[in-house]
């Protein structure tokens, strides 16, 4: 639930962003540490990789964190999202990470896209994967997402 912060409210300290899964809250302090408090099946424990973060996004049960360097770490239900290990290798030059109830979309510098978590819920996108080059913009409902192309067309998935 998230609800009791007394075992971290010493730390919580110059916060620049908090985000929130269904069970869980995630705190992006001023120096890049996260601090995070509730149930740890939804994301209330932190992986020990998470350093320099600079957004943090949250599906019903998971976090993804975008890193200074541009990575991604994800953390909480892998049904979720919380295990990005599948598309760790692509998750490089992140600029914005959008989120459905149970997936994740990283929009990348190169302007093409990657998902992952659960595929009913857009974690899937292969069979539009040639079709997300040019993306100005990626939006999300609970089970899907839609990307602006530069073309002004949308593509979605989910």
């Amino acid at each position: 639930s998230g609800g009791d912060s007394s075992a971290v409210r010493d730390q919580l300290r110059s916060v620049q962003q908090v985000q929130a899964t269904d069970g869980a809250f995630a705190a992006i302090l001023e120096d890049g540490s996260v601090v995070t408090w509730g149930d740890p099946r939804s994301g209330g424990e932190v992986p020990n990789e998470l350093r320099s973060a600079r957004h943090v996004q949250a599906t019903k049960e998971a976090f993804a964190a975008i890193l200074e360097d541009g990575s991604v770490v994800a953390w909480g239900d892998p049904g979720s999202g919380g295990n990005s290990f599948a598309v760790r290798d692509q998750l490089r030059s992140v600029r914005q990470v959008q989120a459905t109830d149970r997936a994740f979309a990283a929009m990348l510098e190169d302007n093409s896209v990657v998902a992952w978590g659960n595929a009913a819920c857009g974690g899937d996108c292969s069979a539009v994967e040639d079709q997300l080059m040019g993306v100005k913009q990626v939006q999300a409902t609970s089970s899907a997402f839609a990307a602006i192309l530069e073309d002004g067309s949308v593509v979605t998935w989910g």
